[in-house]
């Protein structure tokens, strides 16, 4: 088990739940509604389960590999957004690692003039179920650890998305940053960030 409350004694194995049981603590603790419960399945380094649960709207996502991603026993997708000008996207701000802040700020700016919008709910799980089942057409956010990515980011991937960390690679899960949109904009997005997260 990997959790962030380390309710249990975190170990490494082959076969690993990771989970988060409140993500958005602060929003639970300010009483503002948007909170969830998160986990996840790695098995020898890929994820193989996802669930997330949002309590107050009483909405389960969840998904496993190769068998698609549904919200309360439903099917579910990520949007068809294929323009920037028409995406709205979800972003997290850093709360203890600020040595890349400026580069995050450089593509927030840039993303904040390109797009419909740009929401932050506090909450990283729930940004990125509102991904896989078309809400949000994308997400990106750094400074995460693997609790907080965990549940959703196999939901975008079963539900037709595209995960990657900063660079385009695969370490979204324990490289503690990730991008998640739709096939559409995906490349658009990732272009932004590396752009703005480059070595100057």
């Amino acid at each position: 088990f990997l959790t962030e409350e380390a309710t249990v004694e975190q170990q490494r194995s082959e076969l690993r739940w990771i989970i988060d049981p409140l993500d958005g603590t602060t929003n639970f603790l300010h009483g503002l509604p948007c909170f969830a419960v998160s986990v996840g399945l790695e098995a020898r380094g890929e994820l193989q389960i996802g669930i997330v649960y949002e309590v107050n709207r009483d909405e389960c996502f969840f998904a496993w590999k190769g068998g698609g991603a549904f919200l309360n026993g439903d099917p579910i997708r990520v949007s068809d957004t294929s323009r920037l000008e028409d995406a709205v996207l979800a972003t997290g701000f850093p709360y203890h690692d600020f040595q890349r802040v400026d580069p995050y700020f450089r593509a927030l700016r840039e993303l904040v003039e390109r797009t419909r919008g740009i929401r932050r709910f506090g909450a990283a799980a729930v940004d990125l179920a509102y991904v896989a089942c078309g809400r949000f057409d994308g997400f990106f956010e750094y400074s995460l650890n693997p609790w907080d990515v965990a549940g959703g980011a196999l939901l975008v991937q079963e539900a037709g998305g595209k995960v990657f960390d900063f660079s385009g690679g695969p370490d979204f899960l324990h490289g503690q940053e990730i991008l998640a949109a739709n096939p559409h904009l995906a490349p658009a997005l990732l272009a932004v960030l590396q752009k703005s997260f480059r070595p100057v």
